[in-house]
């Protein structure tokens, strides 16, 4: 019951809160879904704004990658891999869906795991794993490689667009909307350990909290956040997940097979060790990943201002018009963890 009664009247300091505005983004697509599902746009003050930034890998994506994959699936005798949301996406002419549609191999997949087994079974074919994410999902792409060295699978190759947090958090800081605070991504600060999002909050002077999915959680790290506004700091909500340390197996595996480089973001072009490609030794394991930089947004897609808190998504002139969950223009409609998707669904139009 005391549970309750504290969550009870942080819900209602949030409802009134009448301070100075308070802009606070999450740089996690799961946040993004989860504070959607449980309304927690509903129950805040019009001067607390929820931004959804970069952190849906789907929407970060840039269309050369789709581009190269589209290439890959109409290959004679090669099957692309991928995950459901990114088959929608559009690269400059078409998307794997497009692809698909005239007679290109392209199969979804639920676990990067899975294409052990499918190459393992169809030697002939040769297979390509989009790989995308962040720092979450690397070290299974770490793990795919491992097993297909101990198995001797030849016939299976990723092509890469693996991302890190803390270079485009401070991109968004220096070229976004202006942030206040900042929900540090649960999944990626359980791999990495909270120790990065600390030192970002010394380093930028902008408060991070770490935040579980739950509706409750989300509640008291936005309630976390607006208390921090203009003071720094740092808390982890997390703890019975995220270590100062983090994985360090998962960290390991990730060192092994891979290296930081720079990476191109949809809408944000190049940062500088923003990124990670498969190290030298590894690099039979490619599908041709490097120099995939061109970014070509749909006429009229407003993503690029979206994912750094410049506008809302309802601010963009295709949104809820041309642009919608069933007719998606823009990667932050396509996917379900995007911000116009999310936008859209809770009805905040």
């Amino acid at each position: 019951m005391a549970a309750d009664n504290i969550l009870q009247r942080v819900i209602e300091e949030l409802r009134n809160y009448d301070g100075e505005e308070v802009r606070i983004m999450e740089v996690c697509g799961t946040h993004t879904a989860a504070i959607s599902e449980n309304g927690i746009p509903s129950m805040l003050s019009p001067k607390i704004k929820l931004i959804s930034g970069p952190g849906c890998p789907v929407c970060v994506t840039v269309t050369a990658v789709i581009d190269r994959l589209v290439e890959l699936s109409l290959s004679e005798n090669t099957c692309v891999l991928t995950f459901g949301d990114l088959i929608r996406v559009k690269g400059s002419k078409m998307s794997l869906s497009d692809a698909k549609a005239e007679g290109a191999n392209v199969r979804m997949l639920y676990s990067p795991m899975d294409s052990i087994a499918i190459a393992k079974e169809n030697p002939a074919v040769n297979y390509v794993f989009a790989a995308i994410g962040f720092e979450t999902t690397t070290p299974v792409y770490g793990r795919v490689i491992e097993k297909a060295i101990e198995e001797h699978i030849t016939n299976l190759k990723l092509l890469t667009s693996l991302k890190t947090m803390p270079q485009v958090i401070r991109w968004v800081v220096k070229n976004g909307g202006g942030i206040d605070g900042f929900i540090a991504p649960g999944h990626v600060a359980a791999v990495t350990g909270e120790e990065i999002f600390k030192d970002l909050a010394k380093e930028l002077g902008i408060p991070f909290v770490v935040s579980g999915f739950e509706g409750e959680q989300l509640l008291l790290t936005i309630y976390a956040l607006v208390k921090m506004k203009g003071k720094g700091g740092f808390k982890n909500l997390y703890r019975q997940v995220v270590t100062p340390n983090g994985n360090e197996m998962a960290k390991s595996c990730v060192n092994k097979y891979f290296e930081e480089s720079d990476s191109s973001w949809r809408g944000m072009g190049k940062i500088e060790g923003s990124g990670m490609i498969l190290r030298q030794e590894y690099k039979d394991f490619d599908a041709g990943s490097f120099g995939l930089d061109e970014d070509h947004m749909p006429p009229g897609c407003s993503c690029e201002k979206v994912l750094v808190g410049k506008i809302t998504p309802n601010q963009c002139p295709l949104f809820g018009k041309s642009c919608t969950p069933d007719n998606a223009h823009g990667a932050c409609m396509v996917s379900t963890e995007g911000s116009c998707y999310n936008y859209y669904i809770s009805g905040r139009r």
